[in-house]
């Protein structure tokens, strides 16, 4: 997680630049209010950075290990209608095949039986659970595998309102959360409180009775999960931090919450589409209402988004203690998404075919966590050049590994 930075809000973008370590090529998109004319943008090469020049002043971006710009190969290339506001400039980039990406740190990888880990709420860092060791670390059936049951069984169906729930020292994983049995420990950090579910206007009158147990955590009240069963906890893992007990160490200080979101998310949309195939995800609620949908186009990405007011003005070319920061270029995800709620026309038959079809692989998140995920997802989408910030119906956004 080393080397995000929190996005900085602004209505205009000075540089932009999209890596792709696959085609290896990449885009640099300059504001009219940085440079005016092709000629005053210079990119060149260093180690593993990138530094760009222009009128309002130098700029020095830090590239992932191994990437490297070719020297002399910059031009500048047509940026259609967004021409008034933007310069599009057109790259190569070289990347050596001995760099090794950077190895994930999600839960759901890292978790290992019989190793003793230790619980914590991601927003105040409160110790929930402490040296668990599990001897039975299971991946649960993916998010839908209950409707293709009768598909696959010529007798009905032995799981009908059955719950895989875990033993005394097993974890089960799912896609977005972790089942845990609960003991004694528990009730000094957690609190639970029972809560409807399902809107008035559902045709369901299931969901209408429907009730979660929510829990929370005791010393900020942040949501971590749910209790699916008297001694069973399902935890998502956007809300708490897993780590190895390792001796009498403190464990780092939170990471800022929306940094956390987007890497937590971005991995775990990663490792969803490796692992089952697929590129689309719908982001529902625990009632399953679809809430956002997410279609993954790259996953190797290389941005970075400058805001013009980071880019220094011509004095500071003579004066190095003004430059900019060095900036660090962040492999991302390149997606397009539909807000669920949108009254537009053409989103409304975006989410009716994504529905019909069924082709939205499920990501359940608690109601808060979804709407946190659409302002990281907002965020990002506003620090965009005006000509990345929608593809055709759908909008853009970039979600930081």
């Amino acid at each position: 997680m080393a080397g995000l930075e929190i996005p900085t809000k602004t209505h205009g973008v000075g540089v932009f630049i999209e890596l792709r370590k696959r085609l290896q090529t990449g885009l640099v998109i300059a504001g009219k209010d940085v440079a005016r004319s092709p000629a005053d943008v210079v990119v060149t090469g260093g180690d593993s950075s990138l530094h760009i020049r222009t009128l309002r002043g130098e700029l020095t971006l830090t590239l992932p290990a191994g990437v490297t710009m070719e020297q002399g190969s910059c031009i500048p290339t047509p940026a259609g209608e967004s021409s008034e506001e933007e310069l599009h400039y057109r790259l190569r980039i070289n990347v050596e095949r001995s760099s090794v990406e950077e190895a994930s740190d999600s839960v759901m990888e890292t978790l290992r039986a019989k190793e003793t880990y230790c619980f914590y709420c991601q927003g105040c860092m409160t110790r929930l659970l402490e040296d668990r060791v599990f001897k039975r670390v299971l991946p649960l059936p993916n998010g839908n595998w209950n409707a293709i049951v009768d598909d696959w069984c010529c007798h009905p169906d032995p799981f009908a309102n059955k719950k895989l729930l875990p033993r005394a020292e097993d974890c089960l994983l799912g896609d977005t959360f972790l089942l845990l049995a609960r003991d004694d420990s528990c009730d000094q950090a957690l609190t639970e409180e029972v809560s409807p579910v399902g809107s008035e206007d559902s045709q369901d009158p299931k969901k209408l009775c429907r009730r979660l147990a929510l829990v929370s955590c005791k010393s900020c009240s942040s949501v971590l999960g749910e209790a699916v069963a008297p001694g069973t906890l399902k935890l998502y893992i956007t809300q708490v931090v897993v780590e190895l007990a390792v001796g009498d160490r403190k464990p780092e200080a939170s990471l800022h919450r929306s940094l956390f979101l987007e890497r937590t998310v971005a991995v775990r949309l990663l490792e969803l589409s490796n692992s089952l195939s697929t590129f689309h995800f719908s982001v529902q609620t625990p009632d399953g209402k679809a809430f956002l949908l997410l279609w993954l186009l790259n996953s190797d990405s290389i941005v970075a988004s400058v805001p013009e007011t980071c880019v220094q003005g011509e004095r500071s070319i003579s004066s190095p203690a003004l430059h900019s920061p060095s900036t660090r270029a962040a492999r991302a995800l390149k997606l397009l998404y539909v807000v669920c709620s949108d009254t537009g026309v053409q989103q409304r038959d975006i989410v009716t075919s994504w529905e019909v079809s069924a082709i939205g692989h499920p990501v359940v998140l608690p109601l808060k966590v979804c709407e946190e995920l659409l302002q990281v997802i907002e965020d990002s989408n506003s620090t965009l050049p005006a000509s990345m910030r929608c593809m055709r119906s759908y909008k853009v956004t970039y979600l930081r590994l």
